[in-house]
């Protein structure tokens, strides 16, 4: 059994090698890489007491107008039920506000509060960190190559990371 040490990061000093097959697979590539990027995403959001989804609605309500509860879940494809609790923990925490819609008394818009806007600069600060140590054996021309790519393959599995078309 071939044994290989791992990143100082990793949870196991030591780790059996995976068969070759699988190694020399770009999707088993993408997939393990997915999970760790995740494990290490959450370890570091736990930390300010939220989730990367709250990350992504307060991103969402940083671009612009209000948006109502829909319109958020639709975007970052969220079942609405699901959106709901998120908001109902923003809104706790000070960081959104809802209000009804004055034009559509059966909607809620969503407005990011200040204290939402400096916690939202807050995230970004850690999702800049957690990125730059992910792809820290990477350098930057390999990073934007790598951007590149997969920003490639998300126009045709996942069109909503796809580049905006002119």
């Amino acid at each position: 059994m071939n044994v290989t040490t791992s990143t100082p990061n990793s949870p196991l000093a030591y780790a059996p090698r995976l068969p070759q097959e699988l190694v020399e697979s770009t999707t088993f590539l993408l997939k393990r890489l997915g999970f760790a990027a995740k494990d290490r995403t959450l370890a570091a959001y736990e930390e300010t007491g939220l989730h990367p989804y709250h990350h992504a609605v307060l991103l969402v309500l940083d671009e612009g107008a209000p948006e109502t509860q829909g319109s958020i879940a639709d975007s970052l494809g969220y079942d609405r039920g699901q959106l709901v609790g998120l908001l109902d923990e923003l809104e706790e925490r000070g960081l959104v506000e809802r209000k009804r819609d004055p034009a559509d008394r059966r909607r809620h818009v969503v407005r990011l509060t200040p204290e939402g806007k400096k916690m939202l600069r807050r995230l970004r600060t850690l999702a800049g960190q957690i990125e730059d140590d992910f792809l820290a054996p990477l350098d930057a021309q390999q990073r934007e190559a790598l951007h590149s790519l997969l920003l490639t393959l998300a126009e045709t599995h996942e069109p909503r990371c796809a580049p905006l078309k002119p």
